[in-house]
């Protein structure tokens, strides 16, 4: 009786033991990174059978798609998902009210704010016309309203987020039923949604979160990486890197490193540039510029060439990214730097390259013409008009052929190269 009595005891605080949450911590833009960090999170939760995954959430918004792909992962989630907008001066902006609103519990921290949900340059619209953007603002607020029906929550303020642009305090937002509570921190939330009876397909699940383990999970490194190239300065640095390692292969064939190199940065900026609002026009101004600055270098233009290639390279590398978002954005300090380095570098390291190409060879049977030597013994023309004789030229005795009379130690120079035979002339001392 007592072993049995020891064994429930051991099993009752194993199961408490066991009782424990996922948290991860969501900043800045959302993009393709971020909704596989938030799926993978979900099913790993589920998985490990975790109570529920909390999100902390702070965003300005990002892409559409990417927020597609995470409100369906929290719609068919099999555990309760928790969105928190924390800490205190947090937002839920533009992409964060579609996630937030999709919770199974939405929390906000005070002094934290939700909304401007107009999907304006979200998921690459670019230039869009008035009846395009239309379309995607009906497609949003199609998007939110189902959202906001399925968990319950104020569909017209979700419909006037998109819309209208409204946003909301912590307080005006669970006055208006766009949330479900307020709380401190991560602590207060635990406590507050402890005994809350969440919905999850046909089943109810009671949440036991009072004084429940916290998991934080990281990122991995695949989806570190994703996050890392997703960032538009990195994007626009692997851009002109891969465009200087593709050129320098191409001036310098065999070199291969800077070749490979290149292609890889490459495909890296493509793969970024496509989970980013690209402006085209900006793009074509970067490759215009490119163009401009060689043509500088086979070109004399008195540096004009040079000056438009550097506009041209300023001015879209600023438009490159169409984005309201400052995250979003390439930081200015950064475009500077790039476009200088790069005037340099098409100046100087391919100006330098070429003119390796231009100059003349200093080895094999192209090496010796032009070059002067010393007639070792008379050259005396013959009927066919032709002389020969033995030269020395680098150090080495040659058999020579000329139209000139040379006599012995005369300085000749090399006119061309016939098997193993030079042509030579006489040096004319008055030139």
């Amino acid at each position: 009786m007592r072993k049995l009595i020891l064994l429930l005891i051991l099993g009752l605080s194993q199961a408490f033991a066991d009782n424990f949450v996922y948290v991860i911590k969501i900043e800045g833009t959302i993009n393709p990174a971020t909704a596989e960090y938030i799926s993978s999170s979900i099913r790993k939760a589920a998985e490990e059978g975790a109570e529920c995954l909390i999100i902390e959430l702070d965003t300005p918004g990002g892409l559409l798609e990417s927020t597609r792909t995470i409100v369906k992962a929290i719609l068919g989630a099999e555990i309760p998902v928790v969105v928190f907008v924390y800490p205190s001066g947090a937002r839920a902006g533009s992409a964060g009210v579609f996630i937030t609103l999709s919770a199974h519990i939405a929390a906000m921290a005070p002094g934290t704010n939700i909304g401007a949900a107009h999907p304006v340059g979200i998921g690459g619209m670019g230039d869009t016309s008035k009846v395009m953007e239309q379309k995607i603002t009906n497609d949003a607020a199609a998007f939110v309203r189902t959202i906001a029906e399925k968990r319950n929550r104020n569909v017209k303020w979700a419909e006037r987020a998109v819309r209208e642009s409204i946003s909301s305090t912590e307080t005006e937002a669970l006055k208006d039923s766009v949330i479900d509570l307020i709380a401190r921190d991560l602590k207060d939330l635990l406590d507050k949604i402890d005994g809350k009876i969440v919905k999850i397909d046909s089943r109810e699940k009671v949440l036991k979160t009072k004084d429940a383990n916290v998991k934080f999970v990281e990122m991995n490194w695949r989806e570190r990486l994703l996050a890392l190239i997703s960032d538009p300065n990195i994007a626009y640095i692997l851009l002109l890197l891969g465009i200087y390692g593709i050129l320098f292969e191409l001036y310098n064939p065999g070199s291969i490193f800077p070749g490979v190199i290149g292609a890889i940065c490459l495909i890296l900026a493509f793969y970024s540039l496509q989970a980013l609002p690209i402006n085209y026009a900006g793009l074509a101004l970067i490759i215009l510029g490119i163009i401009l600055l060689i043509l500088e270098i086979k070109i004399v233009s008195h540096g004009l060439l040079t000056v438009g290639g550097a506009i041209s390279l300023l001015l879209g590398s600023i438009m490159l990214i169409n984005s309201p978002f400052e995250l979003m954005q390439i930081s200015l300090t950064v475009i500077i730097t790039a476009v200088a380095l790069t005037v340099l570098f098409f100046l100087f390291a391919i100006g330098m390259a070429l003119k390796a190409q231009q100059r003349r060879p200093t080895t094999g049977k192209e090496a010796l013409i032009g070059e002067v030597g010393i007639a070792l013994t008379q050259f005396s023309p013959s009927k066919d008009g032709w002389a020969t004789g033995q030269v020395r030229v680098h150090g080495e005795i040659w058999r020579a052929i000329s139209r000139d009379k040379i006599e012995p130690n005369e300085e000749i120079v090399v006119r061309g190269v016939e098997g193993l035979t030079l042509k030579v002339e006489k040096v004319d001392r008055k030139e």
